[in-house]
């Protein structure tokens, strides 16, 4: 089998607002906010107390299913708050962060003489277990059952995304380091995707089996990569890992300290300078935006993630676990007169009705939030396909996980898919239908019907 993965299915949206390739130090954030949200599936049961004093990498709060799955604090500091939710559903911790932080110390790993087990042991003890997520259902792990090859994306395609060439550059020791223990979960393969004629640190790592990648959005996407080199059959597991995840994975392993550190892009139209800072997880994001150039008072949406499959927060929110960008994009909460019916030259469509798009392939958009149509039925349009390049039917798999019929989410592929593989066919829906939503639902009823 060919190691060059090529993608002639998809769509490159190309916005205005790209990072420029400069790194400062964000403003230390006071403090620090934990979600369990961002780990779906699990059901967290707490450590620590209003009040109490945490190091970085300690653990705040456990997986109920699982007990040997921790989850760490990014920073040193006091737990300020635990805001629960309805029935006293933990929401959030937040932690007021030190101004000089103190790390737990795990010690030094051997990896040479560790097995499968003990390097499974040590990264579900120091918190970095929800860093590793598998296929089927796109959730953490399961550390009983053992993948058949892991999956990492260097390689990002999605609309100004951080560019992982440039943020993991100088990190090779770590890379490896976190490289090599996930090779030792798994008889099978380690599968690293980078993008063609690309300068990737992570293509010279020992190790790992290595393709090159090319093509439209969602190329990128690494369940495009999975669909692409060894799928996922029934009664199968893949793990996979962020690029970004393996920097912390890798430290943690070599020196002993969880350092939650992440290099953000900050991007979008709405953004003045445009750039990459360094903070941590959890951070709040005013310390990047309202201090680079976004106005106080303008209508923006804060998005944590890419404008396809990220989640918005407000101006006091903070940085959720995975995302390594930051958008801020102008809030679509107005409406144009007659815009449906008069040409368009200032949006991206797949279809030429009253677009002109098509004629401009290189030309940078600054798109809003606004929907442009509001939500109805499925019409039969043949876009979903132009735009996804899974072996899968969408439009079929989107009706089964809405009408919950098991047997056919089965037959259709739903073992191998996860929300941000729909984000394009949500983008291009004529009926405004929420694609990675319907997913999301279609993959819980398995996890609970199916396990």
């Amino acid at each position: 089998m060919s190691n060059d993965i090529k993608i002639k299915k998809g769509l490159d949206i190309k916005l205005k607002g790209a990072a420029e390739k400069a790194t400062e130090n964000a403003i230390i954030s006071n403090f620090c906010t934990v979600r369990p949200e961002d780990f779906h599936s699990i059901i967290p049961k707490l450590i620590v107390k209003e009040s109490a004093k945490v190091k970085a990498g300690e653990a705040i709060f456990y997986n109920k299913s699982n007990d040997a799955m921790l989850f760490a604090s990014p920073v040193s500091g006091e737990v300020l708050e635990i805001v629960r939710g309805p029935k006293r559903r933990v929401d959030a911790i937040k932690i007021q962060a030190d101004k000089e932080q103190s790390f737990k110390d795990f010690g030094t790993f051997n990896l040479e003489s560790a097995d499968s087990n003990a390097v499974k042991a040590h990264l579900l003890a120091s918190g970095c277990w929800p860093f590793i997520k598998q296929r089927p259902y796109d959730v953490i792990a399961n550390p009983d059952k053992a993948p058949k090859a892991i999956f990492i994306s260097g390689y990002a395609s999605a609309p100004l995304v951080a560019d992982l060439d440039y943020v993991l550059q100088g990190k090779e020791a770590q890379l490896q380091a976190a490289v090599t223990a996930l090779g030792k979960m798994t008889d099978g393969s380690v599968h690293v995707c980078v993008g063609k004629n690309s300068n990737s640190p992570l293509a010279g790592l020992n190790g790992i089996t290595l393709h090159t990648v090319s093509g439209p959005h969602p190329s990128g996407n690494v369940g495009t990569q999975i669909n692409k080199i060894d799928p996922v059959n029934k009664g199968e597991v893949v793990w996979t890992v962020n690029a970004q995840d393996l920097v912390i994975i890798g430290e943690l392993l070599l020196t002993g300290k969880f350092n939650a550190e992440r290099i953000v892009a900050l991007v979008g139209s709405s953004v003045k300078k445009p750039r990459y800072f360094k903070t941590k997880i959890g951070s709040e994001v005013a310390t990047m935006v309202y201090d680079n150039g976004v106005d106080k008072e303008g209508n923006d949406r804060i998005i944590s993630g890419n404008v396809l499959s990220g989640k918005q927060v407000k101006p006091d929110g903070a940085l959720d676990y995975y995302s390594n960008t930051i958008t801020v994009i102008p809030e679509g909460d107005d409406y144009e007169l007659f815009g449906w019916n008069k040409p368009v030259f200032n949006k991206i469509s797949t279809s030429r009705a009253m677009t002109f798009s098509w004629l401009t392939p290189n030309k940078k958009y600054e798109l809003d939030t606004n929907t442009n149509g509001e939500h109805r039925a499925f019409v039969m349009t043949g876009n979903y396909e132009e735009v996804f390049p899974l072996d899968i039917y969408p439009l079929q798999i989107l009706k089964a996980c809405m009408y919950s019929d098991l047997d056919e989410m089965e037959a259709l592929g739903m073992y191998e898919v996860a929300p941000e593989d729909f984000a394009l066919t949500e983008f291009v829906c004529v009926s405004k239908q929420p694609h990675q939503e319907i997913i999301r639902k279609g993959l819980d009823v398995m996890i609970k019907e199916i396990g």
